[in-house]
């Protein structure tokens, strides 16, 4: 470890001031870094993107937002996010601002836990040819916009139709993913390390329209319909990408994985229980 970008949410207090205290912390151990600022509303105005080639690791100082702009760069290349939570729920964000000294030693020293997480990746087809490509560390959405009229969707996976969904979206998120738009839409929560995706319709207009949970091999192939309404593409909710009547968005589960350092089971458990208040039932 040689080289780190320490990536900082220029909207959270304090960030800049830490990203100092880790730099230094770095530097006494040989370790070069680089500060970069991230601002959310110009990376959706933008499509920014960081080169993050030549580090050998990320720190992020912010919420889970941060992280996912991190994850996104950092998967295909294979580097490691050291996520340091600032912000409120921290699902992703596992490392406490008050901890981090003691998980960054335990990291450099090679004994701190990583977790490998899946992504989604998707592709938009238009007339025959690719006009837009993202990967989702979260989940890619597909909705109208304004967000309260339906669109016509269809959908298939692997070559199976799975019906015209009339709705106001569809959300194809990862297991990391599960516990945040889908899970407020009625999908079910994921173990994170699992390889998988989640198809979660948003106010289908049928009684039957139920979440679905699909293996690691197949790919989903969702084609827009004509409808009254705009329909949107939108990356992490961080990235958006307008839609054509006829366009065919092709989802799948990419070959690289993000690596997440310190996201244990039994953090993620302990997130789910003081961020979303589950219990699993009564307890004596």
């Amino acid at each position: 470890m040689k080289n780190c970008l320490v990536i900082a949410n220029s909207f959270k207090k304090d960030a800049e001031s830490l990203a100092s205290e880790i730099s230094a912390f770095l530097k006494e151990r040989s370790i070069k870094t680089s500060l970069f600022l991230y601002d959310g509303n110009k990376v959706r105005s933008q499509f920014l993107e960081l080169d993050f080639s030549g580090y050998d690791f990320v720190v992020t100082l912010g919420g889970d937002g941060t992280v996912l702009f991190a994850c996104r760069g950092c998967a295909p290349i294979g580097i490691p996010v050291f996520p340091v939570n600032l912000g409120e729920f921290g699902f992703l964000a596992a490392v406490s601002k008050n901890g981090w000294q003691e998980e960054l030693d335990f990291f450099l020293r090679d004994k701190c836990y990583i977790s490998s997480r899946s992504l989604v990746q998707c592709e938009v087809l238009r007339s025959g040819k690719t006009v837009f490509t993202c990967c989702g560390m979260n989940d890619c959405v597909i909705s109208s916009c304004p967000s309260s009229h339906l669109v016509n969707l269809n959908v298939a996976y692997n070559h199976a139709l799975l019906g015209p969904f009339k709705t106001n979206g569809i959300i194809v998120s990862t297991p990391t993913g599960s516990t945040a738009y889908s899970a407020a839409a009625g999908g079910p929560i994921v173990a994170p390390e699992l390889s998988a995706l989640v198809l979660t319709p948003v106010s289908s207009f049928s009684l039957s329209a139920r979440p679905l949970v699909f293996g690691e091999n197949g790919e989903i192939v969702i084609t827009v319909m004509k409808s009254r309404s705009d329909v949107l593409l939108t990356c992490d909710g961080q990235i958006d990408f307008a839609l054509s009547e006829g366009d065919v968005l092709i989802l799948k589960i990419p070959q690289f994985h993000a690596r997440l350092v310190c996201s244990t089971q039994e953090k993620f458990f302990s997130a789910l229980q003081s961020k979303l208040n589950w219990s699993g039932g009564p307890r004596a």
